[in-house]
């Protein structure tokens, strides 16, 4: 047993995918109907193991940290920008009254239970979950006016209130905003997001299901009508494909010769067609053309489904119409456009709608068309397992540069930091995805694990060494302390529940992600988007973690002296 315990102190990354792995397995596990989901095993796991006495760097933690920052914000990014510019002033405001309250409830618990200026700081950091407001007291604690070593003691006492209060208030807060809030307000969290995203045409959360009822088929019909006998496919297709409701012939059977849809040579009786479109196209078509046959070798060319990102001068400003009249008639029209996307938003199809560059162009058609379209329309964005990792590491560099950049307010240095820097770059690299789609693809699979590894390896680190700080502080101060967290962690939690909903009016899938940013509890957007099996939560997270951390870092000092 000594050696495992040796192992594992010389070699901390085994006890941080030991966590991980402990976590994840007790966090899937279902008692009932009731879960502690993966974010709160994977922290009380570490609590446990950190018992050991194990210490993992900081660099290690960070790294997981920004991951999974760069994550959320890339994910939610094509949507951020309308939501701030419709919520960004409530958001604001809101999360001013959550840290305050925050704040006061901690002032009031330290007064009542006698407690210093340390304990105090402390149990404001650890109970909102802000590793900033820990960082500006203990740097701060000079200004108390100490001799040397009673300020190291003070600083030591801050450390020791947020290690015993951190765990209830990230894995406390998880829980009740993820599990305890909906209840409480009286919605279904997983319903709400799923409406929210239908509404705002979002597509990110996870990848579209292949449905059964199709938007184009094809089927083969034997040609016995006069009115398609004699005609070329390209003239049918001009004469009925539209009157048909868009039923165009795709290919044809000429004897044993299989012909294209361009071919010249007219159809003849009994020749078989193989003819795509809708549903209720085709019924139409079946009257007009013949029979349905079952000719699977006509029907076996290979077709694709695809969006083409609009990177060509000379299309742009040029209409639906004018796209179907000219570069798929080329094809004998059996090339469909099934959707427009601009700016990430679906349009209505009209032939008069004019296209611009960077629109996606959905369609479907036969593969070898579908290339030559692409030649002409721009870039193929084709569904790939392969993640532009440039890409990504580039903004979380550029983000994390940036939250490096400090300000010196009153003598206060105050930072984004790099986890805010990495948060602010993922939506920004996120949100131009959406728009330039030739570039910076990272697939759904790959976000998850980024997303999840990330914070659960960020909670498992915090676990671990916060494990040791948890006993001695309860054996020196009592379960007082740890009581006293748990109303500063729960008193804002509650009060920014009723505020954003009934003051503020927050659609209800935004608002358990702008408590958990006001709150600056990671772990309890990770739980809402776990739950609600979304990333809409983090939409309303965005900003008022911003501010929060903000708000709250310079609310380590003042609490400080305030209880001076």
């Amino acid at each position: 047993m000594q050696s495992i315990v040796h192992v594992l102190r010389q070699n901390p990354e085994i006890a941080v995918f030991l966590t991980l792995a402990v976590g994840f397995w007790f966090g899937a596990r279902k008692f009932g109907s009731f879960s502690l989901g993966t974010i709160t095993s994977t922290l009380l796991a570490g609590l446990v193991i950190g018992q050991l006495d194990i210490h993992v760097a900081a660099v290690l933690q960070n790294t997981f940290f920004v991951m999974f920052l760069f994550a959320v914000g890339y994910s939610v990014g094509p949507q951020f920008i309308p939501a701030l510019r419709k919520d960004g002033l409530p958001q604001v405001l809101f999360t001013l009254i959550v840290c305050a309250s925050g704040f006061l409830t901690a002032y009031v618990s330290a007064r009542l239970l006698g407690y210093n200026p340390g304990l105090t700081a402390g149990l404001l950091a650890g109970g909102m979950t802000n590793s900033g407001t820990l960082g500006v007291a203990t740097a701060n604690v000079y200004q108390l006016g100490l001799d040397p070593a009673d300020t190291a003691s003070m600083a030591s006492l801050v450390a020791i209130a947020y290690a015993v209060t951190y765990p209830f208030g990230t894995a406390g807060g998880a829980w009740f905003l993820s599990s305890l809030a909906p209840k409480l307000l009286g919605f279904d969290l997983q319903k709400v997001c799923k409406e929210y995203e239908a509404a705002a045409g979002d597509h990110t959360a996870q990848s579209e299901p292949e449905m059964a009822n199709l938007p184009v088929h094809a089927r083969s019909f034997v040609a016995e009508n006069d009115k398609v006998v004699g005609r070329t496919p390209e003239e049918f297709n001009t004469v009925f494909g539209t009157a048909l409701g868009g039923a165009f012939i795709t290919r044809y059977r000429d004897g044993d010769e299989v012909l294209e849809a361009d071919a010249k040579t007219a159809v003849k009786k009994g020749d078989t067609l193989a003819v795509a479109g809708s549903s209720a196209a085709l019924l139409r078509a079946e009257k007009i053309v013949g029979p349905e046959v079952n000719d699977t070798e006509l029907l076996a060319y290979p077709a694709e489904k695809i969006d083409i990102v609009v990177t060509k001068k000379a299309v742009a400003g040029r209409t639906i119409h004018d796209l179907e009249q000219e570069e798929l008639a080329q094809y004998g029209r059996p090339v469909f456009i099934l959707n427009l996307t601009r700016g990430g938003h679906s349009l209505a199809l009209s032939p008069d709608v004019k296209i611009q560059r960077h629109d996606v162009l959905t369609v479907r058609g036969a593969r070898s068309h579908v290339e030559d379209l692409i030649k002409v329309l721009g870039f193929a964005d084709r569904v790939t397992s392969k993640s532009d990792i440039a890409y990504m590491a580039a903004g979380i560099v550029i983000g994390c540069m940036v939250g490096t950049i400090t300000v010196y307010l009153a003598g206060i240095p105050l930072s984004l930091s790099p986890s805010v820097g990495s948060l602010l770059a993922g939506l920004i690299f996120g949100y131009l995805r959406s728009i330039y789609r030739t570039f910076g693809q990272i697939p759904a699979p790959a976000l998850w694990v980024f997303n999840n590894v990330g914070l659960n390896g960020f909670i498992a680190a915090v676990g671990l060494n916060a494990g040791p700080g948890l006993v001695s502080g309860l054996m020196h101060y009592g379960i007082g302390i740890f009581v006293a967290g748990i109303f500063v962690s729960l008193v804002p939690a509650i009060v920014a529940v009723y505020v954003g909903r009934y003051v503020f009016k927050f659609h209800p899938a935004i608002l358990l992600g702008a408590c958990a940013g006001a709150h600056t509890t990671t772990a309890a957007l990770g739980s809402l988007q776990e739950v609600s099996q979304s990333t809409v939560p983090a939409l309303g997270y965005t900003v008022p973690y911003a501010v929060g951390r903000i708000v709250l870092a310079i609310s380590g000092i003042a609490i400080l002296l305030v209880m001076k």
